[in-house]
């Protein structure tokens, strides 16, 4: 009988191409693990942010509009024809090909729309810009958030497993007879407190990530934070002197453009317009009896003159220069409406800086508070006895001890770096707000 012929070898291509595939999956997680610069988060926001892909959009269309203005004083050209067959009396001129050219002479209310068009597209300008810096705020803000949870994440975890030793401490004290049952339930009390509170920090770290995700278009999970790329933010009061903000000056620039645009169709009944064209058609008698009723055909003919358009009686350009007056109006109220908006921002950001920053104060003071007691204790336990000689020796200090305060020196770390994050949001909302982010993030990409 035949024997069965061996299997084929895998062809050398297929098995390169299951190595590199096995490669890709082993460094995968260090990839996704891989520290990610708070300027190149920016970056990637600002590209990817679809509010300025909006504002890049209508800077586009505002120069469109600029363009389409100015236009309208250069002649077009447009060619075309008209053949058809006629009986008994011509209804139409016989014209087998024919150009036409048209353009603007002189008109008043055109120059207010050139002009109200060249300080729409300094709006759309000054809206781009201003897209941009509330999206690097966004992304800076979660960045540094994320930043602080993740340290705030270390510190939980850091907490539980001295909280487990706190547990295994009391359940060998309460069997010996030392502590009570209620000293045990305490303990496991504290445990369940400090899972939760570690299961809310994973809660708001995956938030995080997913909102960095969302602005940067980076896979999720693939931003690790570097520490060491955020720059110290400013602490910069209201006492400083305001600069002018994007978003205003867009919003006043956009109401001048409209009060522009309203006056030039307030002019449109009320000063005449002229205008220049030029028709040539080349004529043909084959399709009809245009010569029959018509003397001295010719085929070729051209005609050119100015047209002069003088309005009187124009209610409909009077209805619209008062509707336009009114988006006018309405522009120029929203512009001083963001004002005070922006004015009362900073006022509320005032107080709450100080208030915040005095938190930060009182929670750094506690968490070194509780560091030098964590010191205290660690050196009572390295003396092996924490009686004390004298009239009153102080009680001996215990491992239950040592883990209650490694625990509540976290607890405080923790309190100090959200006090911390409060701040430093607080900052960046104010730097915003006084038109001074363009210095942050000048130090952003200089770090």
């Amino acid at each position: 009988m035949p024997s069965n012929p061996a299997p084929n070898p895998r062809p050398p291509l297929t098995q390169l191409l299951a190595a590199l595939i096995l490669l890709a999956c082993a460094l995968a997680p260090a990839a996704l693990q891989a520290q990610v610069s708070l300027a190149t988060v920016v970056d990637l926001a600002q590209r990817n942010s679809s509010a300025v892909k909006l504002a890049d959009a209508d800077l586009k269309k505002a120069q469109a509009a600029l363009n389409q203005t100015l236009d309208a004083y250069i002649p077009n050209f447009v060619i075309g024809s008209n053949v058809g067959y006629s009986h008994g009396f011509p209804t139409g001129q016989p014209s087998v090909g024919s150009a036409t050219m048209q353009s603007l002479v002189l008109s008043y209310p055109q120059r207010m729309y050139v002009n109200a068009a060249r300080v729409g597209i300094e709006a759309a300008n000054l809206s781009l810009k201003d897209a941009r810096e509330q999206v690097a705020l966004e992304a800076s803000t979660a960045y540094i958030e994320l930043d602080t949870v993740n340290r705030e994440l270390l510190a939980a975890q850091q907490q539980e497993t001295f909280t487990a030793d706190l547990v295994r401490i009391e359940q060998q004290r309460n069997e010996a007879g030392v502590d009570s049952d209620l000293d045990l339930l305490q303990a496991r009390l504290t445990a369940a407190n400090l899972k939760l509170q570690r299961l809310h920090l994973e809660t708001r770290a995956a938030t995080l990530s997913k909102q960095l995700a969302v602005l940067t278009g980076l896979p999720l999970g693939s931003i690790f934070p570097d520490h060491a790329s955020i720059p110290e933010i400013p602490e910069i009061t209201a006492e400083e002197t305001p600069r002018s903000l994007p978003g205003i000056n867009s919003a006043s620039a956009l109401a001048l453009s409209k009060r522009l645009e309203a006056k030039g169709d307030d002019l449109a009944w009320k000063r005449p317009l002229i205008g220049f064209g030029a028709v040539y058609n080349y004529d043909s008698n084959e399709l009809n009896n245009y010569s029959t009723y018509y003397k001295n055909f010719t085929p070729n003919n051209v005609s050119f003159g100015l047209q002069i358009t003088i309005p009187f009686f124009d209610f409909a350009l009077r209805a619209k220069a008062r509707a336009t007056a009114a988006e006018a109006l309405r522009a120029t109220v929203e512009a001083e409406q963001a004002q005070r908006q922006n004015d009362v921002q900073i006022a509320t950001l005032t107080g709450s800086l100080r208030e915040l920053d005095a938190l930060a104060e009182v929670a750094s003071l506690k968490q070194q508070i509780a560091n030098a007691q964590l010191k205290a204790v660690l050196t009572q336990l390295d003396a092996g006895n924490g009686a004390s000689a004298g009239p009153t020796p102080q009680p001996q200090t215990t491992p239950k001890a040592e883990q209650l305060a490694r625990i509540d020196e976290r607890q405080k770390y923790e309190q100090a770096l959200d006090a911390s994050l409060d701040l430093a949001k607080a900052r960046l909302s104010l730097l915003r707000a006084l038109g001074h982010m363009d210095d942050w993030l000048h130090e952003l990409h200089s770090k």
